[in-house]
């Protein structure tokens, strides 16, 4: 199936996954539900829970064994980002070209929604998939993602982007920022798809490397949309990374080798996606789609 349709069809499968699995807008308390489901579905580009499914594709299960735990990973990804938008983060106002939870809501229910969407989060990794035959990689999989996106992955990449905010450009520190503030959660993204499916040792370690990887692709592409996009096309406020003095690969590098290296990680990428699915697979073809998104 050509790329478009089949994200267009993973899309729609999620999205029906995650209406059956998020409460309804109207149970209690409606306010706060309605605020998770309002972050949800606000045009999210589905990219993590694709991977997955196209991961446990790759091991050679069926992605529907695993459609759950990819929501889960949305849902993480969703309250990562109404909390990067508070006020007391990055304070925007625009994403996915809708107002931000806090400026639709308030700040606190934006803070409670976020807080909501990531514990149910963890309720859906611990519950799917069903069967006691599947409690182990239950149980792994909750590990996986807290690991990623606990104080030594996506939290504390978020602590260090703050941190390095109006900061001389430092090439390590980039990288380190990146690799746990984007990596971390993508690389989970990849490495749950193959391990819910039964890959162990170097086989899932070779997933979990091509997502971390994936992930840096992911956050050089971010930065150089940020400098080059617009509001129309991005769905989000451009140019906000440089007014911050934000740590990125343009202000390091420059535009120039920020293209570059976008580049050379695409073409790397692509031959370690032919390494562990083979020649034409869908891990192959998301990583031309992030490396050339618009969005």
């Amino acid at each position: 199936m050509e790329l478009q349709a089949l994200l267009a069809a993973e899309r729609e499968r999620i999205d029906s996954a995650l209406d059956r699995l998020l409460p309804p807008a109207e149970a209690w308390p409606p306010r706060l539900h309605a605020a998770m489901r309002y972050a949800v579905f606000g045009g999210g580009k589905r990219v993590r829970p694709v991977l997955v499914r196209a991961a446990c594709r790759a091991v050679g299960g069926d992605p529907e064994h695993v459609v759950e735990a990819a929501c889960a990973i949305e849902l993480v990804h969703t309250y990562s980002l109404i909390h990067d938008d508070l006020p007391a983060l990055d304070n925007d106002t625009l994403r996915r070209g809708r107002p931000t939870v806090h400026v639709a809501y308030d700040e606190a229910l934006a803070i409670l929604a976020g807080d909501a969407l990531l514990t149910e989060a963890f309720a859906v990794l611990a519950a799917f998939p069903v069967g006691e035959e599947h409690a182990g990689r239950r149980a792994e999989a909750c590990r996986l993602v807290a690991e990623a996106i606990g104080s030594r992955g996506m939290v504390g990449g978020q602590v260090e982007d703050l941190e390095a905010t109006g900061g001389p450009p430092d090439a390590g520190r980039l990288d380190r920022i990146h690799r746990a503030k984007t990596g971390a959660l993508i690389g989970a993204a990849v490495e749950l798809g193959a391990l819910l499916t039964g890959a162990s040792g170097p086989r899932r370690r070779a997933f979990a490397t091509f997502g971390q990887r994936l992930g840096l692709l992911f956050q050089v592409a971010d930065d150089i949309l940020d400098v080059t996009g617009s509001a129309v096309s991005l769905g989000k406020s451009p140019g906000k990374d440089a007014a911050a003095g934000k740590l990125t690969y343009p202000a390091v590098f420059g535009l120039d080798a920020a293209n570059r290296e976008l580049e050379a990680l695409a073409e790397a990428l692509t031959r370690e996606a032919e390494g562990i699915e083979g020649r034409g697979g869908t891990l192959g073809a998301l990583v031309g789609y992030v490396a050339r998104r618009d969005r």
